[in-house]
């Protein structure tokens, strides 16, 4: 498991979630938090999206407590893999300009 400052809540309704997901977001969001101390928690949900029909879909979303403004993001894909990938992709994006955008204080209104 990464080493990580803060805590990660996951919520699933499907076991696909493995401990091996886990370990690749957890390895994800530490390299994201690298020398920086504005995220304070996780939190990762992932829904089966189309019930009993098939192919099935999953939704995952993925919020980032962070400081000052919280940011999230839900995908919908086929697998969990992909869709939390997707999710964090996003997350991470979001993120990444939060930042630029306060190191540009002229910028600011």
């Amino acid at each position: 498991m990464a080493d990580l400052s803060f805590d990660i809540e996951y919520h699933s309704d499907t076991p696909e979630l493995t401990d091996d997901l886990k370990d690749k977001t957890e390895q994800r969001l530490a390299k994201l938090t690298k020398r920086h101390k504005d995220v304070t928690g996780a939190s990762i949900g992932i829904q089966t999206a189309s019930g009993d029909t098939h192919p099935r879909a999953y939704r995952a979303r993925v919020v980032l407590y962070l400081r000052p403004d919280n940011v999230a993001s839900i995908r919908k894909e086929e697998s969990v893999a992909q869709a939390l990938g997707d999710a964090l992709d996003a997350v991470e994006r979001q993120v990444r300009e939060q930042r630029d955008k306060l190191r540009e204080t002229w910028k600011r209104p």
